[in-house]
């Protein structure tokens, strides 16, 4: 898809503390007749596009929300705009962001991005007393316009890019095992690939896919699969990927389970493993050397003894060799570690521990390039171990927080570190 060379973008805005927010020399709600709607085309970002309240709702708006913004329906992208620009310097006053965002419905602005150029183009604005919702929107990807992990945490997936169409700021659960074209044209269409569709549950759902382009965004990644569990996510990647006869390369320091599947399961179909110390680069040489190695298989930081595992470096090593690299980072988060930057082919989460956050739920997931997860994508379609859409529910609610989770819990971490570092007894 083809990308402009600036992003068209609408300012953010921030949280105002005085309670004078509405502009009188702006037409009211019910003097506009061009209260925001219509279509865009969005690549590669999100587009922070402010809507023009009526005066009622901005002063409740502007009286409310320091003391009870969670209840406000722009909380979140209030937080967003605050998480954004803690580190940009000279912040813009709050009731010229406010009016700049105002004049910006009619007057798009250039903006660059940093990371890729995008592209936003908004048409066609009206207000048809219904509907306050962008259609006809293309498959989006998110990595370069929310520029903090919070936001795009918080956002990527759903707001203008979520293919369900709804005003409500929570993605709905899409409940359903199967799903209807309107005419035999649109399933002949799906069936050669003109026309993309949902088909049946095991195949897909517009829950999950919200919650795989969230966690996509946070990697950098072209696509993720998710699956029912962590375990259901490494051994179908595994099978897919390692052909019978295959030679693989994994570390000592490895979930128990992933252990017993890789030697007790896989050599029933001819796949052989070489079994090294994670920090043993020597080690790894040389199973390179005397193998041929589909891929290369560790946990950073390990589980359970949290040891890091030089991804560049081995990456280099193994590239060079032709096998893929794969990396368990549920210990990491996507926002401590990005692995697909340090050179990993495929990064892999327990999504039931950092990802969901409050022990509720079981899903796992891969996340790297299209070509890759494809071929997982086929054979999970098989073999089943589809998630529950309630389940992606609450993955994509456990994500809004979880900047701030990490953080407190990297905080905690270093702090019982420090103590424990200071102590006599401990060595």
């Amino acid at each position: 898809m083809a990308a402009s060379s600036c992003a068209r973008a609408f300012p953010s805005f921030e949280c105002r503390t005085d309670p004078d927010f509405f502009r009188p020399d702006i037409p009211s709600f019910g003097e506009r007749s061009e209260f925001f709607t219509g279509k865009a085309a969005v690549v590669y970002g999100l587009s922070s596009l402010i809507f023009r309240f009526p005066p009622n709702f901005v002063r409740q708006l502007s009286n409310k929300a320091r003391r009870n913004c969670s209840n406000i329906g722009v909380a979140q992208v209030v937080a967003a705009s605050w998480s954004n620009n803690q580190q940009a310097s000279g912040l813009t006053p709050a009731a010229k962001a406010v009016d700049a965002a105002a004049s910006a419905a009619m007057a798009p602005v250039e903006v660059e991005t940093g990371v890729e150029k995008v592209a936003a183009a908004v048409e066609n604005s009206h207000f048809n007393g219904e509907n306050v919702q962008f259609e006809d929107l293309p498959h989006l990807k998110y990595a370069s316009f929310l520029n903090s992990d919070g936001s795009i945490a918080i956002h990527a997936g759903e707001r203008l890019g979520r293919g369900i169409v709804t005003d409500a700021i929570t993605t709905p659960v899409v409940n359903t095992s199967a799903y209807f074209f309107n005419k035999t044209t649109e399933l002949i269409d799906f069936k050669e690939k003109r026309r993309a569709s949902f088909e049946y549950g095991r195949y897909g759902n517009p829950t999950t896919i919200v919650a795989e382009e969230k966690i996509s965004a946070l990697e950098g990644a072209e696509s993720t699969l998710l699956m029912a569990s962590g375990m259901c996510a490494s051994t179908v990647m595994l099978l897919a990927l390692v052909p019978a006869g295959g030679h693989i390369v994994t570390t000592t320091d490895c979930y128990r389970k992933t252990r017993i599947f890789i030697e007790t399961i896989l050599p029933k179909m001819g796949i052989t493993a070489t079994v090294i110390d994670p920090a043993d680069i020597g080690a790894l040489e040389t199973a390179l050397e005397e193998n041929k190695v589909t891929l290369f298989f560790t946990e950073s930081p390990t589980n359970p003894f949290l040891r890091c595992v030089d991804i560049e470096r081995v990456s280099k090593l193994c590239h060079e060799k032709g096998a893929l690299v794969i990396i368990d980072g549920t210990f990491a988060t996507p926002l401590n570690q990005k692995a697909l930057a340090l050179g990993a082919d495929i990064v892999l989460h327990s999504a039931t521990k950092y990802i969901a956050g409050h022990n509720d739920v079981l899903a796992g997931c891969i996340s790297g390039p299209e070509k890759l997860i494809s071929l997982v994508r086929n054979l999970h379609n098989i073999l089943g171990g589809a998630l529950n859409p309630n389940a992606a529910y609450l993955i994509i609610r456990g994500m809004k927080t979880l900047h701030l989770r990490v953080q407190q819990q990297n905080s905690t971490a270093l702090r019982m570190a420090e103590v424990l570092e200071a102590h006599p007894k401990v060595s």
